[in-house]
C-alpha cells in the first residue's frame, strides 16, 4: 500500500491534467512575434522514448543519457558524437548518474548497474523501488529509494558500504527525489526534509525542513521533496510536492526561507534567483538570498511546463508541445523560443559549459545554446 497509493495518486494527478478533458483548462496560446533570436540547436540525437523520470548527467566534456530500453551512452557535448554505448539488457526505472568515469542506472527489476570505461562493471540487486537517478561521487554510488532508504556502494566492485533507513511514513511519492552532495556531505530528500549524511557511514549530520505539510489526511499532507535540487554555493533549494519551494544553508544544515506554492516539478536557478513553476504553470523568480518574489510570469498558463534552467542570462523552460521558452531573468518577459519535435520536454535539463541538454517524450535529444 505504501508504494501503490502514491503511484495511484500520481496517475490521478496526471489524468486530471489531460487537455482532452472537456473540463481541463486550455493552454495559453503561444506569444506572437517570438523567434529563436540567438538561441539555437547545436545537435540532435535520439534515445528510446523514456517512460521513467530520466535524468541526464553532464561531466567533463560529455553528456550521459539513457533510454527506456536500457541503452546508456555518452555523447560529446560539442558534437553529439557517441563516445561509448552500452546496453544493460533490461528496461530502466531510473538513470543516469555519472562522475565522468562511472555511470549508474537502475533497471525495472530493481537492479543497480554500474558502467565503467564503456562496459558493465557490476550489478547489484536492490530490495526496494528506485525512481531517482543514482548519484556517483567520491568513488561511491549512492541510491535513494521511493521508501527513502539510502544505499551506498563501492564504485569499483559494487560492495555495499551502508544502508540507511528512516521510520516509515504512511505514504511516499512516486517521483524522483533529491540526492546530491555538498562538499563532503551527501544530501538527500526524506519527506519534506533535506538531510545531510556522512557519505562513509550514512550517519545523519543535519536536517532542514523545506515545507509545513497541511491537510486533513495523509494524501493532502504528502510533501516529499522533488529532485533534482538546485545548489548555488552553500545554498541548496528544492520543491516540496504541492506545498512549497525553499532553500537551506548546507554549511549549518538550517532552513533559510520557504514560500508556499503548489506545483510538482523540480526547481532551477542561477547565482541570484530561484525559478519554479506552479500548478497553473506560472513561472516565478525568487531572490535566492531571502525568497522575495522578483517577478511572476503568466504567459505560459496551463502549458504543462517542465523544470526551468538558468542559462546565459535567461531562464529556459520547456512545455507540453516541445517548445523551449527563454525568459528574461530580470523581467520575466519571453525573449526567444525554439521548437523541438512537438512532444513534451520530459527531462530536467542539464547544463555543461553553456550548452543545455533536453530530452522529449518521443526520445529526441537536443543540445541547445543561447549566446
Amino acid at each position: 500500500m505504501r508504494l501503490a497509493l502514491p503511484l495511484i495518486a500520481a496517475t490521478l494527478l496526471a489524468g486530471c491534467s489531460l487537455f482532452g478533458s472537456s473540463d481541463a483548462p486550455k493552454p495559453a496560446a503561444l506569444e506572437a512575434g517570438i523567434t529563436a533570436a540567438n538561441a539555437k540547436v547545436l545537435w540532435t540525437a535520439h534515445i528510446d522514448a523514456p517512460s521513467f523520470p530520466m535524468q541526464a548527467a553532464a561531466r567533463g566534456e560529455q553528456f550521459v543519457v539513457a533510454g527506456n530500453d536500457g541503452v546508456v551512452q555518452a555523447l560529446s557535448a560539442k558534437t553529439g558524437a557517441v563516445q561509448w554505448r552500452v546496453d544493460v539488457g533490461r528496461k530502466l526505472a531510473a538513470g543516469v548518474g555519472s562522475d565522468g568515469h562511472v555511470a549508474a542506472v537502475v533497471t525495472r527489476d530493481n537492479e543497480l548497474v554500474a558502467i565503467a570505461d564503456g562496459k558493465v562493471a557490476w550489478k547489484k540487486p536492490l530490495n526496494t523501488i528506485v525512481i531517482a537517478s543514482p548519484f556517483v561521487a567520491g568513488e561511491r554510488v549512492f541510491v535513494v529509494s521511493v521508501d527513502r532508504t539510502v544505499f551506498a556502494f563501492d564504485a569499483a566492485d559494487g560492495s555495499k558500504l551502508f544502508e540507511m533507513k528512516r521510520p516509515g511514513d504512511a505514504l511516499t511519492l512516486a517521483k524522483a527525489g533529491v540526492i546530491g552532495a555538498y562538499q563532503d556531505t551527501l544530501v538527500v530528500g526524506q519527506g519534506q526534509r533535506l538531510t545531510g549524511l556522512d557519505p562513509l557511514k550514512g550517519l545523519v549530520r543535519w536536517e532542514a525542513s523545506l515545507a509545513n505539510p497541511r491537510g486533513t489526511n495523509e494524501v493532502e499532507r504528502l510533501a516529499d521533496l522533488i529532485g533534482p535540487a538546485f545548489r548555488q554555493g552553500t545554498t541548496i533549494c528544492a520543491r516540496a510536492f504541492q506545498s512549497s519551494v525553499g532553500c537551506a544553508n548546507a554549511d549549518r544544515g538550517a532552513p533559510l526561507w520557504m514560500r508556499n506554492t503548489s506545483g510538482s516539478e523540480a526547481v532551477g536557478g542561477d547565482a541570484e534567483q530561484l525559478y519554479a513553476t506552479d500548478a497553473s504553470d506560472r513561472l516565478s523568480a525568487y531572490k535566492l538570498a531571502n525568497g522575495d518574489t522578483a517577478w511572476l510570469a503568466e504567459q505560459f498558463l496551463n502549458r504543462k511546463l517542465g523544470v526551468p534552467l538558468g542559462m546565459s542570462g535567461t531562464v529556459m523552460v520547456g512545455d507540453f508541445e516541445g517548445n523551449l521558452h527563454f525568459v528574461d531573468t530580470k523581467t520575466g518577459k519571453t525573449l526567444a523560443r525554439l521548437t523541438t519535435d512537438g512532444s513534451a520536454i520530459t527531462l530536467a535539463p542539464v547544463l555543461l559549459d553553456g550548452t543545455a541538454l533536453v530530452v522529449t517524450s518521443k526520445g529526441g535529444v537536443y543540445a541547445v545554446r543561447k549566446d
